[in-house]
């Protein structure tokens, strides 16, 4: 496997670095979108998923998505417990690719919170996200990313069998998260007085802020995935700046016009909707794919979020139409705009006349995906559900889940009492105040 570039080490170690810090960026993200009473809940269901998926991927995870497969549908154990320090993979030593890998892993998990933000307890969601990990993630994660030679001998079916491309988790990440993100939505149920009763953001800032760390983090995420420092990794650069660009302003215009004013949730909102568009696409194309898929994500992740009303899901942050509805995107125009030109492991699409074949490939990776993480992520939510509960009580969504779950607050008004010595003790109220609706 050759020896070690210090050089594509050390970016690969930094990409890994960005990359794990979008999930506390998606933590701010999401906890100041929900309501005051329950972003500490929000936000532990990220933390959490560092902790849980870190230690599944170190022990087991990674071996099972980048050993050796087994007829294409899942690795082996080479790699169990990361002890292989001598390995080398493409001048890169095998734990720092693992540390980029993981970070994919953790973000995908946490994602799926966005969902049932609201009224979810901490230990079910914790056992819930363990158990995504292996039994939807990894398998998944196989199918797409092993690829022949790479790391191991054979490689996952997806994109060895059938051919299909996906840079950095249009599949696995993107559609798996949506799809799984719609099933629990669906398990769960709505939330009380939802769609009627306004369920504002209550800190615009932090959602700001933490749209900000996740597009940092992603040039990482899309950049590193090339795992060396070149030509490729400089247009995964460029291609997903541009597509996220392009997303913001389609979207604000289709806002203004649809509502009366462009707004700052929509801006955030329009950002991570075109990233999560370029993911698996910006490897392969140009700066003119790029702009279309950022134009089309925009417009199509904002009518899908409307269109959930109608259709009377309670995907409380939106990660079906985000990401589920932003990685369809990614994934089907690829088969339009992917270039060879761009990168020799690429093909070229139908407008840059590869004919139709890629654009069928990437619709059937699409449905695979999709049922494999709805199907596998019902099942799972419905047995902790029926067992050990996964739901709060209502009257627990109404007084707070932060105090109910975590004996907190995250934000306390209640005076402060000096004492003799000139130290403060704050009193615990046992729900904070509570945003104007």
């Amino acid at each position: 496997m050759g020896g070690i570039d210090t050089g594509d080490t050390a970016y690969v170690l930094g990409c890994a670095a960005l990359v794990m810090l979008m999930t506390p960026g998606l933590a701010f993200f999401y906890g100041g979108m929900v309501r005051a009473r329950s972003v500490l809940n929000m936000m532990m269901m990220s933390l959490v998923s560092l902790g849980v998926i870190g230690l599944i991927w170190v022990l087991f995870g990674f071996s099972l998505v980048f050993g050796d497969s087994h007829a294409g549908l899942i690795g082996g154990f080479e790699f169990a417990g990361l002890r292989q320090v001598d390995v080398v993979v493409g001048g890169v030593p095998l734990q720092a690719f693992a540390m980029f890998q993981l970070m994919f892993a953790v973000i995908t998990g946490a994602l799926l919170s966005g969902a049932i933000a609201d009224r979810a307890r901490f230990w079910p969601w914790t056992l819930f996200v363990a158990a995504w990990t292996v039994v939807v993630y990894l398998p998944l994660a196989h199918w797409i990313f092993s690829i022949d030679g790479a790391v191991s001998e054979h490689g996952g079916w997806l994109a060895n069998t059938l051919g299909a491309l996906d840079f950095a988790g249009g599949t696995a990440v993107e559609i798996n998260s949506g799809a799984s993100a719609l099933a629990l939505a669906l398990v769960l149920g709505k939330r009380p007085g939802w769609p009627h009763e306004p369920m504002r953001p209550h800190n615009l800032p932090a959602v700001l802020m933490g749209a900000g760390l996740l597009w940092f983090g992603w040039f990482g995420f899309n950049a590193g995935s090339a795992l060396t420092a070149g030509a490729v990794a400089s247009n995964a650069f460029v291609t997903t700046m541009t597509a996220s660009a392009a997303a913001v302003l389609s979207w604000l215009v289709l806002e203004h016009r649809l509502d009366g004013r462009p707004t700052s949730l929509g801006g955030a909102s329009a950002a991570v909707a075109g990233l999560v568009g370029i993911t698996p696409a910006c490897g392969y194309v140009d700066t003119f794919g790029a702009l279309l898929i950022g134009l089309v994500a925009g417009l199509v992740c904002q009518l899908a979020i409307r269109l959930k009303y109608r259709l009377g899901y309670d995907d409380s942050l939106d990660v079906v139409a985000i990401h589920g509805v932003g990685g369809v995107t990614g994934l089907a125009l690829l088969g339009l705009v992917s270039t060879h030109a761009v990168n020799p492991a690429g093909r070229d699409g139908l407008f840059y006349g590869g004919g139709f074949g890629l654009l069928g490939v990437q619709a059937v990776a699409i449905g695979v995906a999709a049922a494999w993480a709805f199907g596998l992520s019902a099942l799972l939510a419905w047995i902790i559900r029926r067992t050990i509960g996964f739901r709060v009580p209502e009257h627990v969504e109404a007084g707070g889940i932060d105090e109910s779950e975590h004996a907190e607050s995250a934000y306390e008004y209640s005076p402060l009492h000096t004492t003799g010595r000139g130290s403060g003790l704050l009193s615990r109220h046992t729900e904070p105040a509570e945003e104007h609706r």
